[in-house]
């Protein structure tokens, strides 16, 4: 299957190496850096497709090892698949299941795939790189993701160098699948945290045809200074003209970080899951809302947010529904993360535009980390 144009534009490139570009799919423009909301089984958690939309956000993705489960793909088969099944007119990103499939228990790996047994019900199933492209084609995601082997960071040099081999080959079986013409494919980099393996799967992943390009094995425990170290080693060793996307990444703090080291794209649970659990990110800091320090708090989450949930309920409010265990609350807090994050990447843009993005990280970690430190005293 040959290499399609996804228009991958680089807009401007500031002088410490951040890239600010965009690129389109069938169902509209991607500007870069994009954080993608999660919505592993076809649903961002807790709120609706209108409320992820308000939060600017142009791309989400799904998991196809969950969207494989039971009835869920004849499903959104029937259906025509994921953009009517999850009500999103706009772009959808599947990963590959690989992450989701190698973190099973009993799972048995071998070249031909992976076999593993579905945590709903304990059927055996069979995984192969052509069987998650077939998924991933009758999803009907604009971009998937090739099937790779996801390993811990504390596995041995040997078994990582023989994951490399193995990903690689499964990346040019993935290739050869035919997908629907709207669709992208993209590459995913594994290796560890050893800088050798890390351009031994770029030299192998990179020459293949992909649309795009993946740092994976990242957010599995390593630690923000040797996922910076990956990302500084395996970025430049991807295409300048094709967008770079760095998988399960994470904090505002490793962002900005990944940005510098010139990737595109980000995904993560923690704005949806920490919202649920009740912390919040704000331009002053972190706060726990469920702490007494808020029970008589009549500010906003975060005064500069124009998210429906500040403009609308003080912390107060937020703190008492959550205590009350009402889905409102979670709905609530998950939109001001996810707006968050999404009035983050824009700034982010901004400043790669006007080529300020080391003073604005700096100036801006310096009261985010600061005012953190504070809040967490006080609560």
């Amino acid at each position: 299957m040959k290499s399609k144009d996804i228009g991958f534009k680089l807009i401007a490139i500031d002088s410490c190496g951040a890239r600010r570009g965009e690129f389109q799919t069938a169902h509209g423009i991607v500007h870069t850096p994009a954080f993608m909301p999660v919505g592993t089984a076809g649903f961002v958690r807790s709120i609706t497709p209108r409320d992820v939309a308000e939060t600017n956000s142009e791309v989400v993705l799904a998991n196809t090892y969950h969207l494989s489960i039971g009835e869920r793909l004849a499903t959104v088969k029937r259906l025509g698949g994921l953009h009517r099944f999850m009500g999103w007119n706009k772009t959808i990103l599947t990963d590959s299941g690989g992450f989701q499939v190698f973190s099973l228990p009993g799972k048995e790996i071998s070249d031909d795939g992976v076999s593993f047994s579905y945590e709903e019900g304990g059927e055996r199933i069979f995984f192969s790189p052509e069987r998650s492209m077939e998924i991933q084609r009758d999803l009907g995601a604009d971009i998937v993701m090739a099937f790779d082997e996801c390993v811990e960071h504390t596995a041995s040099r040997e078994y990582i160098r023989q994951s490399v081999e193995r990903t690689t080959e499964w990346a040019k079986r993935c290739r050869k699948v035919e997908l629907k013409e709207y669709q992208f494919m993209f590459g995913i980099v594994q290796g560890g945290i050893f800088p050798e393996l890390r351009q031994k799967s770029a030299a192998g992943i990179t020459s293949i045809p992909f649309d795009g390009y993946a740092i994976g094995g990242v957010s599995v425990g390593e630690g923000f200074e040797l996922m910076k170290k990956v990302v500084e080693i395996t970025a430049p060793l991807l295409p300048e003209h094709k967008p770079k996307y760095l998988m399960g990444v994470g904090l505002p703090e490793d962002l900005l970080a990944a940005v510098k080291g010139g990737m595109d794209m980000f995904d993560c649970v923690i704005p949806t899951r920490y919202a649920r659990q009740g912390t919040l990110f704000t331009r002053m800091g972190k706060i726990r809302i469920l702490d007494k320090t808020y029970r008589k708090d009549k500010f906003p989450l975060d005064t500069k947010c124009q998210c429906y949930t500040c403009k609308t309920y003080p912390r107060m409010v937020l703190r008492y529904l959550l205590f009350s265990r009402d889905p409102l609350a979670e709905t609530l807090l998950t939109i001001h993360n996810l707006t968050f994050y999404q009035d983050l990447m824009k700034d982010i843009r901004n400043a790669i535009k006007q080529n300020r993005y080391d003073d604005f990280c700096e100036e801006w970690l310096e009261v985010y980390k600061k005012k953190s430190k504070k809040n967490q005293a006080i609560e």
